[in-house]
């Protein structure tokens, strides 16, 4: 196993420990929990950014590779929506929150469904650049809301309206992008899936 293989096997390994911290009450008014979160978090979205890097760089792209790093992703960032649906409060935010992350579910497990379909058919399906744009959304969105508590900010103070702003609008691209690319996928490769047509 090469080493953008191995970064990407680590990312899928960090998950237990991010969903460990996420799930852990903490002691005291200081969320530590949340910061040990983060900090897992983080690692792993370098990792995602490291292994294509090195994979492109040094001519290490493989099938399994095209096939592994999106599902890792995959793993990684409903993992951590998840969490955070389940630790939300039921409020708008919650309910916006919620609606967005069963958005992610039925696209990501259409997508995965169309990849093993083209995968029995010979063809690797590599993550393309919506797909890019929507991995990254995602993980900002995650690493806004893991951070935000951190802050300790008073409710409704200049400060924590900019980040409540800031994260409805991450919430919002997060879940415009996983429509949009899940959709181009679907189109590239419906032949494999229907092909009568």
């Amino acid at each position: 196993m090469n080493l953008p293989n191995r970064l990407t096997v680590i990312r899928i390994f960090l998950v237990p420990f991010f969903i460990a911290f996420m799930l852990i009450e903490p002691s005291s008014a200081f969320a530590w929990n949340r910061l040990a979160a983060l900090l897992v978090f983080v690692i792993a979205s370098v990792t995602d950014f490291a292994d294509g890097k090195i994979a492109r760089k040094y001519g290490l792209i493989t099938d399994f590779g095209k096939f592994l790093d999106p599902l890792a992703d995959k793993i990684l960032v409903l993992s951590a929506l998840i969490s955070l649906c389940f630790l939300a409060d039921n409020d708008i935010f919650g309910k916006l929150l919620l609606i967005s992350t069963v958005i992610v579910i039925f696209r990501e497990l259409a997508v995965t469904s169309m990849r093993l379909v083209t995968a029995g058919c010979g063809v690797v399906v590599p993550a393309n650049i919506y797909g890019k744009v929507k991995t990254v959304s995602q993980m900002f969105f995650i690493i806004l809301s893991l951070a935000m508590p951190l802050f300790m900010l008073a409710e409704g103070s200049a400060g924590a309206i900019v980040l409540l702003i800031l994260q409805y609008a991450l919430m919002a691209t997060m879940s415009i992008m996983t429509v949009i690319s899940g959709a181009v996928y679907m189109k590239s490769y419906w032949k494999y899936i229907n092909p009568a047509k």
